[in-house]
């Protein structure tokens, strides 16, 4: 792919992104648990992780997390972001070597785990607290039906823009 149009192609998924992330953030949580989203710019990562080479994508995610915590104002959750979203991307970029393009949502599922593993682990860090990992099995179960239903959209949008 030609630089300029490489560019275009990676800035229009950051844009939607962002877009996705601060639509999220709009919408009230669905489940009244501290922590649980859907997270639904990761449909952006895995189709950025699927659809480009790894250096593009590992970029778009770094510059949302940076941008959605500059505009969100909130610095704390830079942290639990970056490490969240690093785990994910490395586990999932790994997963696409092993998986068909009819298991993305496998791929998806195994990124929501290792997300909400690292931010349970920067928790404990941060807040100098083992307990906090007694919440990773809730947190857990809810990355298996997040990354499903954010990984089932993610192989859909891929599918469909393969056949085009």
């Amino acid at each position: 792919m030609k630089p300029v149009k490489r560019l275009t192609y990676d800035a229009l998924l950051l844009a939607a992104a962002l877009i996705l992330s601060y639509l999220e953030s709009q919408i009230p949580p669905f489940i009244p648990v501290p922590g649980i989203k859907l997270g639904i710019s990761n449909i952006v990562t895995v189709f950025a992780i699927y659809m480009t080479d790894g250096k593009d994508a590992f970029l778009i995610l770094l510059a949302r997390i940076l941008l959605m915590a500059v505009f969100s104002g909130q610095s704390v959750s830079f942290l639990y972001s970056l490490a969240g979203g690093i785990s994910c991307f490395i586990l999932m970029l790994c997963m696409k070597k092993i998986l068909n393009n009819k298991q993305i949502f496998i791929c998806s599922i195994f990124g929501a785990i290792a997300h909400n593993t690292a931010q349970i682990l920067i928790a404990s860090l941060l807040l100098q607290s083992k307990e906090i990992l007694f919440y990773l099995p809730i947190l857990t179960v809810s990355a298996i039906l997040t990354g499903s239903i954010t990984g089932i959209l993610a192989q859909s949008v891929i599918s469909r823009f393969n056949r085009e």
